[in-house]
């Protein structure tokens, strides 16, 4: 038994230089990469809306998202015009390093603001909006809140989190 299990470890032994070898190489990308985005509204510590987007992104092109709707409104009489609301994300992804992920964000999130039941809806919409860009470092695999803002008018927070994956 004894000389079963020393042939044994003999044998594995070539292998766990080329294990560990393999362990600390930085992990090779294709150039692309899955990004999951998720739009949360919080109040407090709890969501309470949730929107998920996906996309693709190469390190050789830019990759956007457009979802949202077009709001007419009256801006002279019989004269109109529209207002986009909804969700806007341009990315690029430029390189990964030891588990991370550089990408280039910019971001737009808007939408018809709830009037108060004590104030008479106005003939224009009111529209709030959420707006950000930035190169950001995002480790792989990993949800990280990348932006984050308060609501100016209330105690609510609108957050963007991002998961990359080659």
């Amino acid at each position: 038994m004894f000389k079963t299990a020393f042939l044994a470890a003999l044998l594995a032994a070539p292998a766990l230089p080329a294990f560990a070898q393999a362990a600390d190489k930085p992990e090779v990308s294709s150039g692309f990469y899955r990004l999951v985005f998720v739009v949360k509204e919080m109040e407090g510590a709890k969501a309470i809306n949730s929107r998920e987007y996906s996309m693709t992104v190469s390190t050789s092109r830019n990759s956007a998202i457009r979802t949202g709707t077009r709001i007419p409104f009256e801006h002279a009489p019989g004269q109109y015009q529209y207002a986009d609301v909804g969700v806007n994300i341009d990315c690029k992804a430029t390189e990964t390093t030891h588990g991370f992920v550089s990408l280039g964000i910019v971001a737009e999130i808007s939408s018809l603001a709830a009037m108060p039941d004590n104030v008479a809806t106005p003939k224009q919409p009111v529209i709030r909006q959420n707006k950000w860009t930035s190169d950001v470092l995002v480790p792989l695999r990993k949800a990280t809140t990348v932006f984050y803002s308060d609501d100016l008018a209330g105690k609510r927070q609108m957050q963007l989190e991002v998961t990359a994956t080659p």
